[in-house]
């Protein structure tokens, strides 16, 4: 099992809560930009740290380099966050939501999509391959 399976997966609930926040508030039908500051800030009033786009180390092969991750939200190092706000969610998004879990090492993603009348409409979990296998 991943060693910060439990702290994420506990977390993931106040992240949706913090997401439907957003959304009561807000309303649908705005730019992603919009609701990642304002889930940023949500996530702050409850106390919970959130960064994003930060450098990683990335290996290939016989090259590591450093490069910066265009993520949307880390919240507390261990639970991804991609904001999106589109008419409809292709694999493509869950795909790069796992790549991205998979550089940073995180267990547990949240896909938000607040293009949607009800919040939790928009909402997609991913975990890790392994990440809750003992």
């Amino acid at each position: 099992m991943h060693p910060r399976f439990a702290d994420a997966d506990r977390l993931s609930g106040e992240v949706i809560g913090a997401a439907i926040e957003v959304h009561r508030v807000m309303g649908p039908g705005l730019l992603e930009s919009i609701y990642e500051r304002c889930l940023q800030h949500e996530l702050g009033l409850r106390g919970i740290p959130v960064v994003n786009q930060q450098e990683v180390v990335i290996e290939y092969k016989d090259a590591v380099f450093t490069e910066k991750l265009k993520f949307d939200l880390l919240a507390d190092g261990c639970l991804l966050i991609e904001v999106k706000a589109i008419q409809g969610l292709l694999p493509i998004h869950k795909a790069q939501l796992l790549s991205y879990m998979k550089l940073l090492d995180v267990p547990l993603g949240l896909l938000l999509n607040f293009h949607e009348l009800k919040m939790v409409d928009g909402i997609s979990r991913l975990l890790l391959p392994g990440a809750n296998i003992p």
